[in-house]
């Protein structure tokens, strides 16, 4: 089979089909009524992951449980048909409340559940885990500093004492392949084990473009001056809330070098070598895991040249 065949069309993560409920979430009568309807169905998660049926399944799915007196704070996180669907932080339950919650199911990690998860299955994963690291990280105002309460089903938190009203937050991070004479721009960041390669990337700085922040990290990063990046696709990326933009872009050459602290190697590599490890091939390098939108524009790349 072609590389090119072999090509994601998405980037894991991406695809959820769940229905927002941007309108009803701000009836609170409404979500009370949705709490208390027994077709409602809440998923369970904390810091280390999510609750699936079965930990050893190929394809493991969510547990959609009932909704129950102890989950403690619930997040609305939208329609599934007919029946509304709430999270639930398992962080935030006594150890006790947490076994009843976890109920002899499996706590699996969103890296090892996006890899395997259907897409759909994953986008819902990766929408808990962002939704829910946001609770956990903004109880209070960031104003006054009083505690906050939850509105519109979770995607507000309201100030009581200064008025303020806090949405989620996420973080832009540019990602991109540079390439220059049919050979990619891959690096190793500092601290990962030998070996370990992948794309460049960085996060959008205050009042700067997407496209702009793609030649600084570039340049900042290895030295080499990229240009003309296109936008690929992107992908929610929840490790705690970032939303990685895909790019690509191309350079004139230059010799690469690690400038600013961030990577410990960075080279130019060339097509075969890249296709040979993404075939589970030894050229001496290992690739990102395909749960990455780091993968899927490096395995874009190769598809795009065969």
């Amino acid at each position: 089979m072609s590389a090119a065949a072999d090509s994601p069309a998405l980037p894991p993560f991406t695809g959820m089909a769940l229905d927002r409920a941007s309108t009803e979430r701000k009836d609170a009568e409404w979500i009370r009524a949705r709490l208390a309807d027994p077709g409602s169905r809440v998923i369970r998660a904390g810091a280390e992951g999510v609750v699936v049926s079965d930990g050893a399944a190929a394809t493991p799915a969510l547990v959609r449980g009932a909704v129950g007196g102890a989950d403690g704070e619930t997040v609305l996180l939208g329609l599934e048909g007919d029946a509304a669907l709430f999270a639930v932080d398992l962080d935030a339950l006594a150890p006790g409340e947490r076994s009843q919650a976890v109920d002899g199911n499996h706590v699996m990690g969103l890296r090892e559940a996006g890899a395997l998860m259907a897409p759909a299955e994953a986008g819902l994963a990766a929408y808990v885990m962002a939704l829910l690291n946001w609770h956990r990280r903004h109880r209070f105002c960031a104003n006054c500093g009083h505690a906050t309460d939850v509105t519109e089903g979770g995607y507000t938190r309201h100030c009581p004492r200064c008025g303020a009203d806090h949405f989620p937050r996420t973080d832009p991070v540019v990602i991109m392949t540079v390439e220059h004479d049919d050979r990619l721009l891959l690096g190793r960041r500092a601290g990962w084990p030998p070996g370990r390669l992948s794309v460049l990337a960085g996060f959008v700085s205050p009042g700067e473009s997407a496209e702009e922040a793609v030649s600084r990290e570039v340049e900042e990063e290895s030295g080499i001056i990229a240009r003309d990046p296109v936008f690929v696709a992107s992908q929610p990326w929840p490790f705690p809330a970032s939303l990685m933009l895909g790019f690509h872009a191309v350079s004139d050459g230059g010799e690469p070098r690690a400038t600013d602290g961030e990577l410990d190697e960075v080279h130019w590599h060339d097509r075969d070598a890249i296709q040979e490890a993404i075939d589970g091939g030894d050229p001496g390098f290992q690739l990102p895991p395909p749960v990455s939108i780091a993968r899927f524009l490096i395995d874009r790349w190769a598809a795009r040249g065969s």
